[in-house]
C-alpha cells in the first residue's frame, strides 16, 4: 500500500487553514533525502548535489537544501536570479541551459556560476557575452540509443542536447585557446530511471570519455556531472532506487576507469530534482462534483494547470482519499479537473474507495515538476504551496494566485477610458466582482 507522508487528520486540519487545491511539501523528508544522497557518495571528497531548480522553484525549498550542503542547477535567467536571492553564488551554482539567450550567459558570468555549455557554437557566443571563464563544462551526447542490460532506456541520438563526441574534442581545444584552464563534463541520457544501474552505467561512459578527452586535448578535467535521471516509484508496485547501491556502483566504475588513469582527483556531481523532491510533495484537492454518464467521473477543484504531468505524458500519480486509506477500492472513476480539455484527468479508470463530495484527495509524488509546470489556461489560477515543517507546523511558502495577479500584466491605459483622472486599473475595472 502506498501511503502519503501526511495523515488524514493532519491534511484535513491543513485544508481548514489553506483553501484547496494546494501543494504540500515535507521538510523532514527533503532533509532526509539530501543526507541519504550525500552519504551514498561520501567516498568522493568533492561530491556535491546541485538541485535542479526547474523541478521545484521555490526559495524556501532552496534554502532547506542549501542548509543540507546542496548547490543549485539553474537553466534560465530567473532561476539564476532566485539562486542569487537565496545566497548561492560561484561554485554553488551550475548553469545548464540550451538555446541560451545572451543575457542569461551574462548573468551566469557575473555570478561566477559554473557554466555547462550545450553546443559547440555556444563557445564563441559565450565569449562575446560574458567571456570564457577559467572553469567550464560541456554537455556530452554520445548519440545512438542508451541501454542497460540490453534494455533501451532512451535515445540520445534524438535528443536536442549536447555535443557529439568529435565536437567535444574540438570544443575543449577551442575553450583552451580562449583561456579555459579547468573543465567538467556533463551528460543526461535517460529520465526517471528506477534501476540502480543507471548512474553506474552512465558514469562508466563518461569516465571512459574523460580519459579520451585528456589524451587528445590535454584538458584538465575537474569534475564529472551525472546530472539527473534517477527516478522514483510513482506506482505502488515499483521499487525505490537504492541510492547507496547507486553510489557504490559509481565508485566501482570510478576505481576501474579513473583511478588507473591517474584521475582519482575528479569530483562527482549530481543534479537530482525528481529524486530529491517528488516523493516529498503532494497535491491536495477536494471533490466538488460527480458525474454519471458513460463513465463515472469525480470532478476536483484542481486541474492540469496545477499538475500537468498526467495530461502531458499520461503519467501515473497515485491517489489516496484522505480518511479512507484502508477502505476497499471498489469504485472505478476518472478523476478530472475543470479545463476545457478532455485530457484534464488525474486518473483514468482508477479503482478507489467510494468518493463523496467534500472528500480530500491526496495526489502523490508532486513535489517535483508539479507546481513548476503550472500555467493559466482557461484563466485558471496557480495554487498555494505549503511547507509542513519538521515540528508539525505549517508555513505558507507561496500564496495562491488571485484574479488581480492574472490581470496584472495587461496594460489597460489605452483600452479603457480614464476614470476619475486616473487610468483604469484592475481594481477599478474588476473590483466589483
Amino acid at each position: 500500500m502506498k501511503l502519503p507522508f501526511v495523515t488524514a487528520d493532519t491534511v484535513k486540519a491543513i485544508a481548514e487553514q489553506y483553501p484547496t487545491p494546494f501543494h504540500l511539501y515535507d521538510e523532514g523528508g527533503i532533509r532526509e533525502r539530501a543526507r541519504r544522497l550525500k552519504q551514498a557518495f561520501a567516498w568522493n571528497p568533492g561530491f556535491r548535489e546541485y538541485f535542479a531548480v526547474k523541478a521545484t522553484p521555490n526559495p524556501f525549498i532552496l534554502k532547506i537544501l542549501q542548509e543540507e550542503g546542496c548547490g543549485v542547477d539553474c537553466s534560465s535567467l530567473t532561476e539564476l536570479m532566485m539562486a542569487k536571492a537565496c545566497g548561492f553564488s560561484g561554485d554553488s551554482i551550475m548553469f545548464s541551459s540550451n538555446d541560451t539567450p545572451a543575457e542569461d550567459f551574462r548573468l551566469a558570468r557575473r555570478l561566477n556560476a559554473t557554466i555547462n555549455l550545450d553546443d559547440e557554437t555556444h563557445i564563441d557566443f559565450l565569449q562575446e557575452n560574458g567571456g570564457i571563464p577559467e572553469l567550464i563544462s560541456c554537455r556530452y551526447n554520445p548519440g545512438g540509443t542508451f541501454s542497460i542490460s540490453n534494455a533501451i532506456m532512451d535515445n540520445p541520438g534524438e535528443a536536442k542536447y549536447g555535443f557529439m563526441p568529435e565536437q567535444m574534442i574540438n570544443g575543449y581545444k577551442r575553450l583552451m585557446e580562449l583561456g579555459a584552464k579547468r573543465f567538467g563534463i556533463h551528460a543526461f541520457l535517460a529520465s526517471n530511471t528506477i534501476t540502480n544501474d543507471y548512474y553506474p552505467t552512465l558514469a562508466k561512459i563518461l569516465f571512459t570519455f574523460v580519459v579520451k578527452l585528456r589524451e587528445e586535448t590535454g584538458a584538465e578535467i575537474e569534475f564529472v556531472n551525472l546530472s539527473g535521471g534517477v527516478g522514483i516509484p510513482y506506482r505502488p508496485d515499483q521499487q525505490e532506487v537504492d541510492i547507496q547501491a547507486v553510489g557504490d556502483g559509481v565508485r566501482k566504475a570510478y576505481e576501474e576507469v579513473l583511478v588507473p588513469a591517474g584521475l582519482e582527483h575528479i569530483k562527482i556531481y549530481t543534479e537530482l530534482g525528481r529524486y530529491m523532491l517528488a516523493p516529498n510533495g503532494v497535491l491536495v484537492t477536494r471533490a466538488i462534483h460527480e458525474k454519471h454518464i458513460w463513465k463515472e467521473y469525480i470532478g476536483v477543484d484542481a486541474c492540469a494547470a496545477n499538475l500537468m504531468r498526467p495530461a502531458m505524458y499520461g503519467a501515473y500519480h497515485h491517489i489516496t482519499v484522505a480518511g479512507k486509506e484502508t477502505a476497499p477500492c471498489d469504485h472505478q472513476y476518472d478523476i478530472t479537473g475543470g479545463l476545457c480539455e478532455n485530457n484534464d484527468k488525474f486518473a483514468i479508470d482508477r479503482m478507489l474507495p467510494q468518493i463523496e463530495m467534500g472528500d480530500l484527495l491526496i495526489i502523490h509524488d508532486t513535489g517535483a515538476h508539479g507546481f513548476a509546470m503550472g500555467y493559466n489556461y482557461n484563466g485558471k489560477l496557480r495554487s498555494a504551496e505549503v511547507l509542513l515543517r519538521e515540528d508539525g507546523t505549517t508555513q505558507l511558502i507561496r500564496r495562491a494566485e488571485t484574479p488581480e495577479d492574472y490581470f496584472s500584466t495587461f496594460d489597460f491605459t489605452d483600452f479603457f477610458p480614464k476614470i476619475g483622472g486616473a487610468y483604469n486599473t484592475y481594481s477599478a475595472r474588476f473590483g466589483e466582482f
